[in-house]
């Protein structure tokens, strides 16, 4: 694969198959993609809705603690080859995830935020509380 090639998309179920070892033959072509694309033969590119999305799995259907979870995910964001939107905010927001204990859309959004120099919310969810740097504002 040349260097000007189109990158490919990566879903969740390819990456959760790498960290989990579930379905081995599954987890071992996902295992061989990612190194490719750390050797350079292969660009690779993973939305924010993807890193979401893994969360949640390994949160509710593997039941793993925060701290794994996180490190699983700052693993992701690290891959050579992989290009993935808004990595910085997704990095801020997996360690609040970890630290402060809250809903990772919440936290992903507070980064956003953050990110793009806004202070307020409306919201009736009370994890932004939690946050510093936003205020959450209560519609009504």
């Amino acid at each position: 694969m040349s260097d000007d090639s189109e990158p490919a998309l990566v879903g969740a179920n390819v990456f959760l198959r790498h960290l989990t070892g579930d379905v081995p033959e599954q987890a071992s072509n996902a295992r061989n993609l990612l190194e490719r694309a750390e050797r350079g033969e292969e660009r690779l590119v993973t939305t924010v809705l993807t890193i979401a999305e893994i969360v949640w799995v390994l949160e509710s259907v593997y039941e793993l603690d925060r701290p794994s979870i996180r490190a699983k995910v700052v693993a992701i964001l690290g891959l050579p080859g992989l290009t993935v939107e808004d990595q910085e905010i997704l990095l801020q927001a997996i360690v609040w995830y970890e630290e402060k204990n809250i809903d990772f859309a919440d936290c992903y959004s507070a980064a956003w935020m953050e990110h793009h120099g806004l202070e307020e919310a409306y919201t009736f969810d009370q994890d932004f509380d939690r946050v510093e740097g936003v205020t959450p504002r209560r519609p009504g």
